[in-house]
């Protein structure tokens, strides 16, 4: 089959639009929409100069989706002096499967000459991942503690490198499962936190003075996009699945979500493009609402490390030390 713009080989067929492009006008169409929704979300303020620049920290994990992302992040902003990047991997401790993917991290970083900061759960949490699986003193899923631990380093460095924002690579599956998932759980809070957390164009948001805001450039593109797009620009990424994964609901969403797009494509653009107007009306109607009552919610510092929290002490603490009893 031949490419739609040119003559060449097509390497790819995407069933929700019906085009087939060949390796350069598939890439070029990868960058388009990282980019536009970049420009649409108004990520990069118009008061950004080369004297106050923005400073965005990367979540680079060496998978396929944050390598992919800071490649395109490199080729489109490398040079703007507008904008300061730093790449921040985080190693949770587990054996045979991270190590390879920072080896990923470090050669990608060095290739584009991009500061690279690596943070451990060993270091700076006192735990390793293979243990806290092993252990499992709240009778959770592995990736329930590494969640909570992950955010919490990566919200606390990223502050820490003085960051004006935090870009994930979350794809297009990513955000609609995700989205499928609040609508079945019924969490409309939640989704209204979505909004102002990371999806919502950052003239649309609430401010949180609290939190540092985050970004998701890749949220347009389909995952096996994102995969093709890293075997074609011949990338770094280490592309194997967590031993520890089991988050057997979000699981289950993933299995209906490909039979839904193979039966109907474009499902998983229709998902969001309703959920991204809702999430929004949402935002709108509980900001600053507790329970209904019209009562915000008070923030404090963690009583042990001093994170922004709810309770006296954070999620997190309460976690480490389940582990440490144990």
């Amino acid at each position: 089959m031949e490419c739609d713009k040119c003559d060449r080989d097509a390497v790819m067929h995407a069933g929700y639009s019906g085009a087939h492009l060949c390796e350069d006008h598939f890439c070029a169409s990868v960058d388009k929409r990282v980019r536009r929704r970049i420009r649409e979300d108004s990520m990069l303020p118009a008061d950004a100069t080369p004297e106050d620049p923005e400073t965005w920290v990367i979540g680079l994990s060496g998978g396929k989706d944050s390598v992919v992302l800071t490649h395109i992040l490199d080729e489109t902003f490398g040079r703007d002096p507008r904008i300061e990047m730093i790449a921040l991997t985080i190693h949770e401790g587990i054996e045979g499967y991270r190590d390879k993917s920072v080896d990923a991290c470090v050669e990608l970083a060095e290739k584009l000459e991009m500061r690279h900061e690596l943070v451990t759960y060993e270091d700076e949490l006192g735990v390793k991942m293979d243990d806290v699986a092993e252990k499992d003193p709240m009778d959770m899923a592995p990736c329930a503690y590494c969640g909570v631990f992950r955010r919490d380093l990566l919200e606390n460095f990223a502050d820490e490198f003085g960051a004006d924002k935090l870009l994930t690579g979350h794809n297009l599956d990513d955000e609609a499962e995700t989205a499928l998932m609040n609508f079945l759980e019924g969490d409309v809070k939640q989704v209204a936190k979505h909004f102002d957390a990371s999806i919502g164009g950052f003239d649309d948001r609430n401010e949180q003075d609290d939190f540092i805001p985050r970004a998701k450039p890749l949220r347009d593109v389909p995952e096996k996009e994102v995969a093709l797009y890293a075997h074609l620009k011949d990338l770094p990424a280490h592309i194997t699945e967590c031993p520890h994964a089991s988050e057997a609901f979000r699981g289950e969403i993933q299995q209906l979500m490909l039979k839904l797009e193979e039966n109907h494509p474009g499902t998983r653009h229709s998902i969001m493009a309703g959920y991204e107007e809702l999430a929004q009306l949402a935002a709108e109607r509980y900001r600053g609402d507790k329970d209904g009552d019209g009562e915000g919610v008070d923030l404090n510092e963690c009583e042990r490390c001093g994170s922004t929290t709810a309770r006296d002490v954070c999620r997190k603490c309460r976690l480490i030390e389940a582990i440490e009893a144990v």
